[in-house]
């Protein structure tokens, strides 16, 4: 009987790592609802799901005002068998201090932003040894806090809401260090995200450039290098039914469902697992701005075009590095 290699074995728990993250918001958020719906309508237990309800409404606004991370959660050794899996590799251009706080916004969101979360959420990457001194907080939806049990352990890993307020209470609150991960692309860009794409919607993405003027804090560009390329997406004829349904989901609820596939279990079959392809997330000089407590729009146009230059510039530095050609541009939409 032929034993495992420590290679085997190593790929086999990059795999689980990647697969029980995925996994776990549905089996949460299942599980939580199943069970409580049980113990309201068949048993006597109801109370149990009155006070779980009774502390979610007190604890509401907890994810808007630094969250609840938990240091030794983040360090979880799972979280660096889930970097090695594609591999995730986080690369500084510029040296920043934590005597300021920041705003860094991370390009592009791809399918399921694997490459953020790796970074940003864990500490296995790397983090607090390239940016000493700094804590990140990594900004999200704030569905993702809407279940009890699925809030606390997204909140473990130092994530808060994208809220305005959220923002406000990280960049006011919270002293100085802070660096607030934002994705500006969000659901919308998932459309785009295809092998090989390099397009952004950030276009009509302004109020990360408000947040920073009204608080006078750096924007700092990143662009995650292959990102878009770990989802093969399939793309319905424009105008279809399929496509017609996509974007009246869209128009619903502000979500592109898209039809994306990519490995399974096993190297060579078909699944929703990302492909293991290296991502490499560069990130740049921080983009100093001034403290406008009411920033016009005109103002905000500037600043927001300003930092969109930054971006091209971090992208076209490094692009040739990372499979991207010489004559491919970076696009806004």
């Amino acid at each position: 009987m032929l034993l495992p290699s420590k290679k085997d074995l190593k790929t086999a728990l990059e795999v689980f790592a990647v697969f029980q993250w995925v996994l776990s918001v549905f089996v949460i958020v299942f599980t939580v609802i199943s069970v409580n719906i049980y113990l309201v309508l068949f048993t006597s237990y109801w109370p149990v799901t009155v006070l779980l309800l009774s502390w979610l409404a007190f604890d509401w606004k907890t994810p808007q005002r630094g969250g609840r991370r938990i240091d030794c959660v983040r360090r979880w050794c799972i979280w660096k068998q889930y970097c090695d899996y594609f591999p995730l590799k986080l690369l500084k251009t510029h040296d920043i201090s934590p005597n300021h706080n920041y705003i860094l916004v991370c390009h592009p969101h791809g399918l399921l932003s694997h490459s953020c979360f790796g970074h940003f959420a864990t500490d296995t990457s790397g983090f607090s040894k390239i940016f000493p001194g700094i804590t990140p907080h990594i900004l999200t939806l704030g569905a993702f806090f809407w279940v009890p049990f699925l809030r606390e352990y997204v909140m473990s890993s130092g994530a808060c809401s994208v809220s305005q307020a959220s923002m406000d209470f990280l960049l006011t609150h919270k002293g100085k260090g802070n660096m607030l991960i934002v994705v500006v692309g969000g659901l919308a860009e998932c459309s785009y995200s295809l092998p090989g794409s390099t397009t952004l919607f950030l276009k009509k993405r302004t109020g990360f450039v408000r947040v920073a003027l009204q608080h006078g804090v750096p924007l700092i560009p990143a662009y995650a290098f292959g990102e878009t390329d770990l989802y093969n997406q399939h793309i319905f004829t424009p105008g279809g039914l399929v496509n017609r349904f996509q974007k009246w989901v869209q128009r619903m609820i502000h979500i592109y469902p898209c039809a994306f596939y990519g490995r399974g279990l096993t190297e060579n079959s078909w699944g929703l697992l990302p492909f293991a392809r290296p991502v490499t997330t560069v990130v740049g000089k921080p983009l100093p701005l001034p403290k406008i407590e009411n920033p016009s729009e005109e103002t905000v146009a500037r600043y927001h075009a300003l930092y969109i230059d930054a971006l091209r510039q971090l992208f076209d530095q490094h692009k040739t590095k990372y499979g991207v050609s010489e004559d491919q541009e970076l696009v806004i939409v």
